[in-house]
């Protein structure tokens, strides 16, 4: 992935954004032409702390046959995007842009056990399911034993050993405070839930470029409470 320095997040702040994430594209290459899908996944880590993208695909999915352990697949994981308007700067001169999070992870992937596969089943529906509360958490022991050992055969759980973590959050880290803070004024005044968390995720990035327009609500509030 290109990542200019500025937009370059941490090791530590990918994998969390891909751990909370939990879906992605897995894409990989049969020796003539890609091959993706999108999947829920969860994060794991090895005794080593190498981490590990735990999924599951149906079972006739070519990705299957090409699990051998030893070549790299990428797991592209995508959050909020924005379209940016060169009209909202303060600044003259500028040009249209996108602003986006987004990590890739790479690294050789393998077939699961029977065993491993019911632990991942378990695992991804806590994952997700937490995401629900206060609702009662649904689980596998819901199913009856039969019904869910038949489904099991339709699928195959796979794992990917995590070897390269790489990020891009562009949110326009390299502009001026005045830039800055008025592209994010404006995406939050946007309809699209997108946009508004964009500019969320830039006064969170930068809380210092949005200094000076408190300052300036404070001095235009002041007269009218006769201050």
């Amino acid at each position: 992935m290109y990542t200019p320095p500025f937009f370059k997040p941490d090791r530590a702040a990918s994998l969390k954004f891909a751990g909370d994430r939990g879906f992605g594209t897995m894409c990989a290459f049969d020796g003539h032409k890609p091959v993706a899908s999108p999947l829920p996944f969860y994060l794991t880590y090895a005794a080593d702390g190498t981490p590990q993208a735990a999924f599951h695909v149906a079972r006739h999915n070519p990705l299957v046959k090409l699990a051998d352990g030893v070549t790299s697949w990428l797991l592209a994981i995508n959050g909020p995007d924005a379209y940016v308007s060169p009209d909202w700067y303060v600044s003259p001169d500028q040009v249209p842009t996108w602003l986006y999070q987004s990590v890739h992870l790479s690294g050789p992937v393998r077939l699961l056990s029977d065993g491993e596969l019911a632990v991942q089943i378990d695992t991804l529906s806590d994952k997700f399911e937490s995401w629900l509360l206060p609702k009662t958490p649904w689980t596998s022991a819901k199913m009856t034993a039969g019904r869910l050992e038949a489904l099991k055969k339709g699928i195959v759980g796979l794992v990917m050993t995590v070897e390269e973590v790489e990020g891009s959050f562009k949110l326009n880290q390299h502009k001026s405070d005045a830039d800055y803070a008025a592209l994010s004024g404006a995406l939050g005044s946007q309809a699209d839930a997108d946009s508004r968390t964009i500019a969320g995720l830039m006064r969170e990035a930068r809380p210092l470029a949005f200094a000076t327009d408190a300052v300036q609500t404070q001095q235009a509030i002041a007269p009218e409470r006769g201050v």
